[in-house]
């Protein structure tokens, strides 16, 4: 049986993809994002909760306050980015 090269390939890109929900990412649903790497997840990320801003969504705001309570503490935010940038590196 051969295989069709264009589902090969896809697989090939797909084994090298890592996906983190919104809220591994300290976010407020489920929304899947998929990339090769971290920063291409947290730009997803912060895309998405933009929208979710401006669409004044309970679950992210309250998310968003709660990241903002991390960054009051110096050093806190940079310490969490490292850990999900090493969870994401673990997928």
């Amino acid at each position: 049986m051969m295989i069709d090269n264009h589902w090969l390939r896809l697989n090939i890109i797909l084994a090298y993809m890592k996906t983190m929900t919104c809220k591994q990412l300290g976010g407020g649903c489920d929304k899947l994002f998929t990339a090769k790497t971290f920063e291409e997840i947290a730009v997803m990320s912060k895309l998405h909760g933009k929208e979710m801003f401006d669409a004044k969504d309970e679950a992210h705001l309250k998310a968003m306050g709660e990241m903002g309570e991390l960054m009051k503490t110096e050093g806190a935010f940079q310490k969490w980015f490292d850990e999900k940038r090493a969870e994401f590196e673990t997928l």
